[in-house]
C-alpha cells in the first residue's frame, strides 16, 4: 500500500494517465495530477481520487517547459510537503510518414514526451535524494521497443525514454531510488480511439483484444513499491 505517500502523475486528465492517478489513489497516495489543457477533467480526475480519502490536486504545467515544471515541482512540495512517486506519462503524438513530417512534428513530440520526462526527473529527483527514496515510472511504449510506421518522432521519443529510464535508474539506484519503465501495447483511450477499431491491429495481439487503461495503472502501481527493481521495462502489451 502506498499510505500517506505523496504521487505526481502528468498528463493526468485522462486516460491511462486519469486510471494511474486513481489507481495510486486507491492505495492511499494522495496525488498531484499535472495537465496541459483541460482543467475540468483534471478536477474530475482529483474527485475521484479524493472518492479515496486522499488529497488531490491539479496542477496546468506544460512539461517541456523546463523553468515551468520547476515552478510546479516547488509549489506541489509546498502543498504536500514532500515527493515519492513520479509518473511521466505526459504525451502526444504527430503523426506522419518520414518523408512528410514536418521539423515542428518531430520537435514537438520530442519535447513533451522525451524532454518533459527529463524535466519532470531534473526538478523532483532532488526531493527524492534528500530521502534516499523514492520511485520513478515512465510510460513508454511498444512504439519505442519495435517502432511503428507513421511514428517515427512518437518512436523515437518512446525509445528514448527507454535509455533515460535506465541511465536515472543507474544513477539513482545508490541512493534508494528506483526509476523504471512501463511500455503498454494498444490501450483504449481516446488517443488510440481510431487504431483500434482496426480488426487486423487487434489480431496482431496475441490475446486477441486491446488493453485497459486500469491494466497499465495496476503495473505502475506495481513498480511504484517495488523496491528492488530498477532500470527495467515491463511490457503492458498483451503478448506483442
Amino acid at each position: 500500500m502506498l499510505t500517506g505517500k505523496v504521487a505526481v502523475v502528468t498528463g493526468g486528465s485522462r486516460g491511462i494517465g486519469a486510471a494511474i492517478a486513481q489507481k495510486l489513489a486507491s492505495q492511499g497516495a494522495n496525488v498531484a495530477v499535472i495537465y496541459a489543457g483541460n482543467q475540468e477533467l483534471a478536477h474530475q480526475v482529483c474527485d475521484r481520487c479524493q472518492d479515496h480519502a486522499v488529497t488531490a490536486r491539479a496542477y496546468r504545467c506544460n512539461v517541456a517547459d523546463f523553468d515551468q515544471v520547476k515552478e510546479t515541482v516547488a509549489q506541489i512540495k509546498a502543498d504536500f510537503g514532500t515527493i515519492d512517486i513520479l509518473v511521466n506519462n505526459a504525451g502526444i503524438t504527430r503523426d506522419g510518414l518520414i518523408l512528410m513530417m514536418k521539423e515542428e512534428a518531430f520537435d514537438e513530440v520530442l519535447d513533451v514526451n522525451l524532454k518533459g520526462a527529463f524535466n519532470l526527473i531534473r526538478h523532483c529527483a532532488g526531493i527524492m535524494l534528500r530521502k534516499k527514496a523514492g520511485a520513478i515510472v515512465n510510460i513508454t511504449s511498444v512504439s519505442g521497443l519495435v517502432g511503428n510506421p507513421g511514428q517515427a518522432n512518437y518512436s523515437a521519443a518512446k525509445a528514448g525514454l527507454v535509455g533515460l529510464t535506465k541511465s536515472v535508474a543507474r544513477e539513482l539506484a545508490p541512493k534508494g531510488i528506483t526509476c523504471n519503465a512501463v511500455a503498454p501495447g494498444f490501450i483504449e483511450t481516446d488517443m488510440t480511439r481510431g487504431l483500434i477499431d482496426n480488426p487486423d491491429l487487434v489480431k496482431s495481439i496475441p490475446m486477441g483484444r486491446v488493453g485497459q487503461a486500469e491494466e497499465v495503472a495496476e503495473a505502475v502501481a506495481f513498480l511504484a513499491q517495488a523496491s528492488y527493481i530498477t532500470g527495467q521495462v515491463l511490457p503492458v502489451d498483451g503478448g506483442m
